[in-house]
């Protein structure tokens, strides 16, 4: 009988541990499941502030002023006194082409002109004498008449050489070629030597003998899209940034808005100005325009990566997730406007808030950043 009740208390002392341990490891597995319930979350605080609603392109940066120096006439060139990569002032020597011919031309028609010249003079001095015998009745209309056709036929002699040395002299002007502004010599086209005829094959117009480009000024040619258009005018400030000068801001400004889509991309043409101070911007290399359309102040802001599905936000409310439907305003590529929803001073999750559910349990990893 002894060793009943020693058994039966045995089995009690048992029971009781088993109980024990079961409820300790219930307990721990509660604890951790409380911990993992608990997201660690950050938060901000919201505040009114101002925010500007900013439309960012893509393009790529063009001299604001490029020609090509392309000769008139036709000819060989002879010299070219500039280097791919030079600076040169207006009114430089640039090239030109052989000349010789020309200059013999010229003499020819100068020529031609002093003979034209004085049998005009001579024809002037007949009619002058005419002009008074008629008045005197000294000479008959038929007598007038003949020396009146001569006078007009040595003027328009005189007239034609006149054109003709002008016209060799002009040929000699668009032979030596002369930059029309300050620039640099973007690239060499031709060579000594090479024969040119803008009117005949061989050589392209487009391209010239040298490209002058001037890029103390940059503009930047944008595509906008006809929902963006409307809120682009001439002279709206921007901002151009790109990676040949990283860490530096360029201040722009609208100078082109245009007025008929592309017939195919059915996008609107928009320029850019900007200064270039020290050649920092190269032509042909890309940059981004950054053009405030729209601001408001003193209204409530959030940092965009608060906004899910851009309808609803996780407010932090005694270490819960309450979930909050908003409705938003301006927006750009950091910050969005609250237009309703929210209150100045509302604690909002800004990191850690995808996944979580309306009543998750959270940790607040960080104090509210204002």
């Amino acid at each position: 009988m002894r060793t009943s009740i020693v058994r039966s208390g045995l089995v009690i002392i048992l029971g009781l541990g088993a109980l024990a341990a079961c409820r300790s490891a219930k307990e721990a597995e509660t604890a951790k499941a409380g911990a993992v319930t608990a997201t660690p979350v950050k938060v901000v605080k919201v505040a009114r502030q101002k925010i500007s609603e900013r439309l960012t392109y893509t393009g790529t940066f063009e001299a604001w002023q490029k020609i090509n120096i392309t000769p008139e006439t036709a000819g060989k060139v002879a010299k070219i006194y500039v280097d791919e990569g030079q600076p040169v002032e207006k009114g430089q020597l640039l090239a030109e082409l052989e000349t010789e011919s020309i200059r013999l031309q010229i003499k020819q028609a100068e020529a031609a002109v002093a003979a034209a010249e004085a049998n005009f003079r001579n024809m002037e001095k007949n009619k002058d004498r005419m002009d008074r015998l008629l008045r005197e009745k000294a000479v008959s209309d038929q007598q007038y008449e003949q020396v009146k056709l001569g006078y007009d036929a040595g003027k328009a002699q005189f007239e034609q050489a006149q054109a003709a040395l002008n016209l060799a002299r002009h040929y000699l002007d668009v032979s030596i070629m002369k930059a029309p502004w300050n620039g640099v010599v973007a690239s060499k086209n031709a060579q000594v030597g090479d024969v040119i005829n803008p009117m005949m094959g061989g050589f392209s117009p487009a391209s010239g003998i040298l490209t002058l480009m001037d890029f103390s000024r940059i503009k930047i040619v944008l595509d906008a899209s006809p929902r963006d258009i409307g809120r682009l005018q001439k002279g709206q400030a921007a901002v151009v940034t790109t990676s040949s000068a990283a860490g530096r801001d360029f201040a722009g400004t609208v100078s082109l808005v245009g007025q008929t889509a592309d017939a195919y991309a059915k996008k609107f043409r928009v320029e850019v100005l900007i200064d270039n101070p020290g050649l920092l911007l190269r032509p042909g290399t890309f940059g981004d325009v950054v053009l405030d359309v729209s601001t408001r102040e003193d209204v409530l802001v959030l940092p965009q990566k608060a906004i899910i599905d851009y309808k609803y936000v996780f407010v932090a409310e005694g270490g819960t997730a309450r979930r909050q439907e908003v409705r938003i305003g301006l927006q750009n590529a950091d910050f969005v406007e609250i237009v309703d929803g929210l209150k100045a001073g509302d604690v909002v999750i800004v990191e850690g808030n995808y996944g979580l559910e309306n009543g998750s349990r959270i940790e607040v990893l960080s104090g509210v950043n204002k």
